[in-house]
């Protein structure tokens, strides 16, 4: 079921049952109302009738004739009856009541009054005490307006009702239709945005409530998703490139060797290169697996120096990019020398440190590159600055995911694999890794190593 028919229903039910208990309650309050004011109505008439017909004796004429004109005002349509204590009528209709016993009289005389309703007439009876005696007063009145009154009642309120749960049901539709309108609306853009298009933003209502937040964590989850299908792409466009240089040369080495026999000098030399060429696969498939967490490496017992890392790494950068003289600048201002060596995997580190001091190489702008060896409480602390591209605050919090690259990288070779790397061996190292950095300003990697 729909969102909308479900509001629909269930808020078209819950006004229902409320429209419906108010009218039951309306009803049957207006039905108890209306008995009281009929038994009230009796019970005056009851006394008048005990007074025009019992203390005639007793009043003077003219109050008399003033009681029996109030009498036969309030008696039109209702029947009285004076009973004595024999139960015999004395005065009133004479015809004798079905509903009036001996039974009913003795509790009268007991309790002073009684009142109760027949199938076609309501009763009053009252005890009246006179001179001549004690009497029983009854009157009773028909029912007909009564019921008449109520009928229409019940059939106004059955109407009313009608009428009512179809407005209500109207009304639960249109506003459910309103509320649901919003996420129609989001809906529709949803349907709108394919896989080549999980960047575009759901367009916000701005209505500040449950809606906008959905709308905030649908163009979240599609950001996410944006960026996991941009590292899926330079993690095949990786892979391919990888895999596709040393393969393509060993399939080439290979149909070229076969075309004829060979020296064992040849052999040698043909092996020599296909080795070479598996072995750098194999490389980079050590890498995916370091990567995806498949390789943890816990050897951690090796000791050696920070610093010599650096350097070789310093020499090895001239013969892969044309650098400037002193573009790398090595600052060393450790005081204890103890503190530049440390206990890991020197291998998995160099390649990590190699990857930032490249990073910072490639982005540099020709910028001058500052390394610098620092002691902090005890601690090794390696800063490594350049004042080059930069990175964006956006591109900044996915910096350190597998095969993610920023978007002004331009058209510097790279395969989003370096510092995600880097970030996996210093987290085996124990090493903390921080990276701060500004667009068109240069970006600052700290790197504080834990004591021997």
């Amino acid at each position: 079921m729909k969102i909308r028919n479900r509001f629909t229903l269930i808020s078209s039910a819950t006004f229902s049952v409320v429209f419906v208990i108010a009218s039951v309650i309306t009803y049957f309050s207006f039905y108890s109302y209306s008995e009281k004011i009929i038994y009230n109505e009796l019970q005056k008439t009851c006394l008048l009738t005990g007074i025009f017909y019992l203390e005639k004796d007793e009043l003077p004429e003219k109050q008399h004739l003033i009681i029996g004109q109030q009498f036969r005002e309030n008696s039109l349509e209702i029947i009285t009856r004076v009973y004595n204590n024999k139960n015999q009528i004395v005065y009133g209709d004479k015809k004798v009541d079905s509903n009036i016993d001996a039974q009913k009289l003795d509790y009268i005389r007991k309790n002073r009054k009684l009142q109760f309703k027949s199938k076609h007439h309501f009763y009053f009876g009252s005890y009246y005490l006179d001179n001549q005696g004690d009497f029983v007063v009854f009157v009773k009145k028909n029912d007909i307006e009564f019921k008449t009154m109520t009928d229409r009642l019940q059939l106004i309120m059955i109407m009313v009702l009608i009428i009512g749960l179809i407005t209500i049901y109207i009304v639960s539709r249109v506003l459910s239709n309103l509320a649901y309108s919003p996420i129609k609306n989001i809906v529709n853009q949803v349907n709108e945005i394919q896989a080549s298009s999980l960047d575009r933003q759901i367009v916000s209502p701005n209505t500040k409530d449950d809606i906008q937040e959905l709308v905030e964590t649908y163009n979240n989850l599609f950001k996410r998703l944006s960026d996991t299908f941009i590292i899926q792409k330079n993690f095949i466009n990786y892979v391919s490139h990888e895999f596709k240089t040393p393969l393509t040369a060993i399939s080439g080495n290979l149909e070229v060797f076969a075309q004829k026999d060979r020296s064992s000098a040849e052999y040698k030399e043909m092996s020599e290169k296909v080795l070479e060429n598996v072995y750098q696969i194999e490389d980079t498939m050590n890498t995916l697996m370091m990567l995806s967490g498949l390789r943890n490496n816990t050897e951690l017992n090796e000791i050696f120096r920070v610093d010599e890392l650096v350097w070789d790494i310093n020499d090895q950068l001239p013969d892969i990019y044309e650098l400037k003289s002193s573009q790398i600048q090595i600052v060393l201002e450790v005081v204890n020398d103890k503190l530049l060596s440390i206990k890991g995997n020197s291998n998995e580190i160099k390649i990590a440190l190699y990857n930032i001091i490249e990073n910072a190489v490639k982005y540099s702008n020709g910028n001058p590159i500052k390394i610098s060896l620092l002691q902090e409480d005890n601690q090794l602390k390696i800063v490594i600055e350049d004042h080059g591209s930069g990175i964006s605050e956006d591109d900044l919090v996915f910096i350190k995911q597998t095969f993610f690259r920023g978007k002004n990288v331009k058209d510097i070779k790279g395969s989003g694999v370096g510092l995600s790397l880097a970030n996996i061996i210093f987290k085996q190292n124990n090493i903390d890794f921080n990276i701060a950095s500004k667009k068109d300003e240069g970006t600052t990697v700290t790197l504080l190593f834990p004591p021997l």
